[in-house]
């Protein structure tokens, strides 16, 4: 195994236990919390079975040398180029993401933003400062009960339905807008997005960015959310209308908990730092001590479930046919 896991450190993705049960299965190359040298992995393609990498860099021509490969692992949390991604697939080479391995921390996190928002947390923590504070008051103007709320996700992948697990003892009212799926499981309906949004008391963006989910929560949807929703923006910026969002809790139409922004890190004099009915989180929603390593545990699972010949798969297997537009929206992010 090639590990070229660096901007990730080791320790942020294994525990000592699992790193230990993946070298008993594969000599590992690399692994240290620096890059490895390019040169170095050029050299030892020819040998790998296995290149895990943050950013796999690997060109058609080294694919067509890597008589061992079985698959390619991405550790960043998304596909990027640099990768020959259609040679890969001509070999039956795998590329895999880690992208599910964030979905207990973000979905945490998520909750954690719900309950905030619904509750008046922040809000009142701010005006305490100021002696503005409301004692034994209800705000039913802003506040709400995620008991009985309905809740809908804009994407319903692995974060989303680990987030409607968590939710469970609440008993909200679940919708999810999902194009790829034609069955959402027990206690989720599928609906159309407008539907969704004029639905939901709690509106989650949890979509994977791509060329077709760009600004899915547009203007015309954010004008039609109930006054006093909450809308969590968790995946990336790239697939909502931020300034339309930002606008809608400035005018005290919505609240937005967002931990992503379309630049960032923000400015320090972005008026956004001091707008009503926001609550910010720096883009951390999966950063936590041990909060990335089930990335390391499915790394383990998958390598072995490979070389057992089992096609169970934790990580997130990519399509030839979506590749593209994952790749030009994380070109876009980036830029």
């Amino acid at each position: 195994m090639i590990l070229d896991q660096h901007f990730r450190q080791l320790e942020e993705l294994f525990r000592p236990e699992t790193f230990d049960a993946l070298s008993d299965i594969c000599r590992i190359e690399g692994g240290r919390n620096w890059p490895m040298d390019p040169a170095r992995v050029d050299d030892l393609i020819e040998e790998a079975a296995f290149h895990v990498a943050a950013f796999p860099r690997l060109s058609a021509a080294q694919i067509g040398r890597a008589g061992n490969l079985r698959a390619v692992m991405e550790v960043a949390g998304a596909i990027n180029e640099g990768l020959a991604y259609d040679a890969c697939f001509d070999k039956g080479i795998e590329v895999l993401s880690c992208a599910p391995g964030f979905r207990q921390s973000v979905a945490e996190m998520t909750l954690a933003m719900a309950l905030a928002g619904g509750r008046g947390l922040v809000r009142e923590h701010e005006a305490f400062r100021t002696g503005s504070e409301h004692w034994l008051d209800d705000r039913p103007e802003t506040d709400f009960t995620l008991f009985g709320a309905t809740v809908g996700y804009i994407g319903f992948g692995q974060i989303a339905r680990e987030c409607t697990r968590l939710m469970a003892p609440f008993a909200p009212e679940v919708l999810a807008f999902d194009p790829f799926l034609k069955d959402a499981g027990p206690g989720v309906a599928l609906c159309d997005l407008e539907t969704l949004v004029r639905r939901s008391r709690v509106v989650v963006m949890a979509a994977v960015p791509s060329e077709e989910t760009r600004n899915l929560l547009n203007a015309e949807l954010i004008a039609q959310l109930p006054k006093g929703a909450l809308v969590v923006v968790i995946s990336r910026a790239w697939c909502v209308d931020f300034p339309a969002l930002v606008a809608a809790a400035e005018a005290g139409h919505i609240t937005l908990a967002t931990d992503v922004f379309p630049t960032e890190p923000l400015r320090l004099d972005d008026p956004l730092r001091r707008a009503p009915n926001v609550i910010l989180s720096p883009h951390r929603a999966a950063a936590v001590p041990g909060g990335r390593q089930l990335i390391g545990d499915m790394i383990l699972h998958d390598v072995q479930a490979i070389l057992d010949g089992r096609p169970d798969r934790q990580m997130k297997p990519a399509n030839r046919d979506q590749v593209a537009s994952l790749v030009a929206a994380q070109k876009g992010i980036q830029s």
